[in-house]
């Protein structure tokens, strides 16, 4: 039986993704920081991990609670958007830091810790980014704070994809989804946004390994 991980399964496309790999046959082992989500992720057969991704401590006993794990597929999906900025407004410091720590020193904890799990097992591992950190891609300014950071987590995903020949890393844009974040305005609907991800993790080659891809398995510039 394959074995996915999701950091960052209490609701919008991480909770879905835990859903869709469960309904599939997958063992899901999922994360989430408050208990009540813990709960409903355990009574959806998933094995729930509490998970503060901006803890050290959280972040340090999540290697040991997966330690000499296989795991097929991680996808680290925790993140926040910030301040819902429409020009160069300057974030204030505490919003700078609850992005930053969330979306990209969370990500330079975690990773280097399940890389070798994914490893273990040849497999799969993505960070949920955005079209927003793409440089070359972008015609706006809005959300500037939660753009930095998503350019900076593409960063680190390609520093985590020279750092191995066993596994394939990517960073994945899931799409303007309808979620809390994304909004009742958005595109799609997290369902085929997860089905996606899904479908596309599984057919990356080693070739692909330190890409940027839309969750319909499109490429996409840095």
């Amino acid at each position: 039986m394959p074995t996915a991980l999701i950091i960052g399964a209490s609701r919008g496309i991480g909770h879905e993704l835990a859903l869709q790999y469960k309904a599939a046959g997958w063992r899901v082992i999922a994360t989430a920081r408050k208990a009540v989500d813990l709960t409903t992720l355990q009574a959806q057969d998933c094995e729930a991990i509490p998970l503060d991704v901006t803890n050290i401590n959280d972040c340090g006993g999540l290697g040991w609670r997966l330690d000499d794990e296989k795991i097929d597929v991680a996808i680290l999906n925790a993140g926040v958007y910030g301040p819902r900025t429409t020009g160069l407004q300057t974030p204030h410091d505490k919003q700078f830091d609850e992005v930053m720590h969330t979306n990209v020193l969370a990500a330079m904890r975690i990773l280097p810790i399940v890389l070798p799990l994914v490893e273990n097992a040849h497999g799969r591992l993505a960070v949920i980014s955005s079209m927003m950190g793409s440089i070359s891609e972008r015609n706006g300014s809005h959300g500037w704070l939660y753009r930095a950071s998503k350019a900076a987590l593409n960063s680190v995903l390609k520093d985590v994809s020279l750092q191995t020949q066993k596994a394939i890393c990517v960073a994945l844009h899931p799409g303007w989804v309808k979620t809390e974040m994304g909004g009742v305005g958005a595109e799609l609907p997290v369902a085929d946004s997860a089905h996606g991800i899904r479908k596309t993790l599984a057919g990356l080659r080693a070739d692909d390994n330190g890409q940027f891809f839309n969750y319909n398995g499109t490429s996409l510039n840095w």
